[in-house]
């Protein structure tokens, strides 16, 4: 058995599974991982503590070995918007993004504006909401001093070229919420200055689970507003109100979730084993299959069906009659699925079994027969 196969048995949701853009099930890694350390609390024996604090160094080093940062340029988080939140409120000047990119980022970017006044965000006009180089170089100005980008859009399934936007844009820091690629995207995140992700979705760690990470040039040039007790470089400080860190430990506000940063861990861990490239080759593999699928009962695909451009998405667009019949024969056939703004969206992970093609043809047979008629 190969590595890949040994991720594949970590898959437990039934089949008809494809909506891993909302939230990922827990991997079987995982959910021991849970049971381990809920244990391991629940009887609180002598010294066993110790084991729980060392859970955020140990998430840290996963972190740091998917995407290419130090561990000590990555700060655990409880979700992606937390990350993100910190980043926008740190920022001071213009930054750059998208209106219709997933609201974690654009309310950040808002809010921190109206907290602060320090802030500017700047909209980018953008073709069918996707992103692209040369559509930020055209709208940069001198003024500008952040890019905010989703490395993939939730919506049109649309992967940002982060290579290209780093070309683009010099020495500016590039902000990526990166959870709808995170754990199945080979991304040069070393290229980010600002990387936030959570573990709920491709990653299949469970709610509660997050990373912020940040570059040297990042730490410099971000304020961090929200820096708790624990972002200092005291572990305990007290009788005195001390300055946050000069490290990306400063944007942090309080002690992480044990249990949820090994959750975490765990599941990285197993991305670890397999190897990011060998992920990502699955997903596109079984993503083709849902595009031919489609194809095959002319069901319009909206989303890229170039490789570059695509992560684990496919997003249909029927006739705007049709959408109804869309989504009753996949919701008779037991397949889960998300169905926005008239478009259906399915997402394939790295494992699609026969019996979830089987039940994606029998819907999509029922919905041809029921358009026809």
């Amino acid at each position: 058995m190969d590595a890949i196969d040994r991720f594949a048995e970590g898959f437990l949701e039934e089949p008809g599974y494809l909506d891993y853009a909302r939230v990922g099930p827990m991997s079987a890694a995982v959910v021991a991982e849970t049971l381990g350390q809920t244990e391991v609390l629940s009887h609180a024996r002598y010294g066993s503590l110790d084991h729980l604090h060392a859970q955020d160094e140990r998430l840290r080093i996963a972190v740091a070995h998917a995407t290419g940062f130090r561990a000590d340029q990555v700060v655990c988080e409880p979700n992606t918007t937390t990350g993100i939140m910190q980043a926008m409120f740190g920022l001071t000047g213009a930054v750059l993004l998208s209106p219709n990119d997933f609201p974690t980022v654009p309310f950040a970017a808002v809010r921190a504006a109206e907290a602060l006044h320090v802030a500017l965000p700047v909209w980018l006009a953008t073709e069918h909401g996707r992103v692209t180089p040369g559509e930020i170089r055209e709208q940069l100005t001198p003024a500008t001093v952040a890019v905010a980008v989703c490395l993939v859009d939730s919506r049109t399934g649309h992967r940002a070229d982060l290579d290209g936007i780093r070309q683009v844009i010099g020495d500016r820091l590039l902000i990526v919420d990166a959870i709808q690629g995170f754990g199945v995207v080979d991304a040069p995140y070393e290229v980010a200055d600002v990387v936030a992700s959570g573990g709920q979705k491709w990653t299949r760690a469970g709610w509660g689970t997050g990373f912020l990470a940040l570059s040297d040039r990042a730490v410099e040039r971000l304020v961090p507003v929200f820096s708790g007790f624990a972002g200092t470089d005291t572990a305990e400080p007290w009788d005195e109100v001390l300055p946050p860190s000069r490290s990306a430990n400063a944007f942090r506000v309080s002690n992480g979730d044990a249990i949820a940063q090994a959750r975490f861990a765990a599941a990285l861990d197993d991305i670890a084993r397999v190897g990011i490239g060998s992920i990502e080759a699955a997903v596109a593999v079984n993503v083709s299959e849902l595009i031919d699928l489609a194809d095959e009962f002319a069901i319009p695909v909206v989303s890229s069906r170039d490789e570059s451009e695509r992560a684990g998405i496919v997003v249909l667009e029927p006739p705007s009659a049709q959408l109804t019949m869309l989504t009753a024969a996949l919701h008779n056939h037991g397949v889960t699925a998300t169905t926005r703004d008239g478009t259906v969206r399915l997402c394939a992970h790295a494992v699609l079994s026969v019996d979830t093609v089987d039940m994606l043809r029998g819907a999509f047979t029922s919905y041809a027969t029921a358009a026809i008629y």
